[in-house]
């Protein structure tokens, strides 16, 4: 069965829990059977790669890595503050609302 999140690639996020927590940053990824997300400038790590054609010189390279989706919160696009995110169905189409504002986030 396939899982659902509440969080999809492109939203703004803010963390609210682990060594990064009070950054906020974009969703780069999402993988909803693992429930984590890759979120930009959260979670580096840092990854050792070997010589190859698109990086001929190798070495240690510093990436995104992923958190868990439960430490991190919305940020609604309406009031700019952190939220949980309710969900109801419009014509058979799940949207997802703001919780403190009440206003759509899905267009």
């Amino acid at each position: 069965m396939a899982k659902s999140l509440t969080i999809h690639k492109g939203d703004r996020v803010h963390v609210i829990a682990g060594k990064d927590k009070g950054k906020e940053g974009k969703v780069l990824s999402s993988m909803p059977e693992k429930e984590r997300v890759v979120v930009e400038n959260v979670h580096m790590i840092k990854k050792h790669s070997r010589p190859s054609q698109k990086n001929p010189q190798g070495g240690i390279i510093e990436m995104e890595g992923t958190i868990h989706v439960s430490n991190v919160m919305l940020v609604c696009p309406n009031c700019g503050q952190p939220t949980r995110v309710a969900r109801r169905r419009d014509d058979g189409v799940r949207i997802r609302t703001c919780k403190k504002c009440g206003k759509d986030i899905d267009k």
